[in-house]
């Protein structure tokens, strides 16, 4: 049985993880407006990917006898100047999913709950993951400067994205 504390964490984490998801939708939809196709779909693979995540606090919590609360999400931004504000955002929205794994392991580690702290070492290194690949793209843009030609090829790489497959 978990505790009251983690699983009222976990449900707020939950959020976060559709929160998340919302957010890149919301980017994704931002880069079809403005015909970024590859990067749209970037964008869609890493919502599906935060579904997965979601589902995997909320799987785990049941696994553990906490009651799922599901709370309103509230609305993503909706506009960006260009690629690059949308991927520091990306990479600033991810140190901050970093943070609130962080205070769950911390949190974890308090309520002396090595079942919890064991499930979210796979989060922990999801998260390095996250960051890397963000920044990595961040610089990538950087690089580009305002290269129409370079723009054109990152955005077709960006397109060969696929779904993440369930992790374990």
């Amino acid at each position: 049985m978990i505790s009251k504390k983690l699983e009222t964490a976990i449900n707020e984490q939950i959020n976060a993880e559709l929160y998340s998801a919302y957010l890149y939708l919301s980017m994704s939809a931002y880069f079809k407006s403005v015909n970024l196709n590859g990067f749209a779909n970037w964008m869609r693979m890493q919502e599906q990917e935060e579904q997965i995540h979601a589902m995997k606090f909320f799987d785990y919590l049941s696994e553990r006898g906490g009651r799922i609360i599901l709370k309103e999400i509230k609305s993503p931004r909706s506009d960006w100047k260009n690629p690059l504000d949308v991927f520091e955002n990306v990479y600033s929205h991810e140190q901050k999913v970093t943070g609130l794994i962080n205070d769950l392991v911390d949190m974890a580690i308090e309520e002396n709950d090595h079942a919890t702290s064991n499930f979210l070492q796979w989060y922990v290194e999801e998260q390095v993951e996250e960051e890397s690949s963000a920044d990595e793209i961040v610089e990538n843009l950087k690089l580009l400067d305002d290269s129409r030609n370079g723009l054109f090829m990152f955005d077709r790489e960006l397109g060969k994205r696929t779904p993440a497959q369930t992790e374990e």
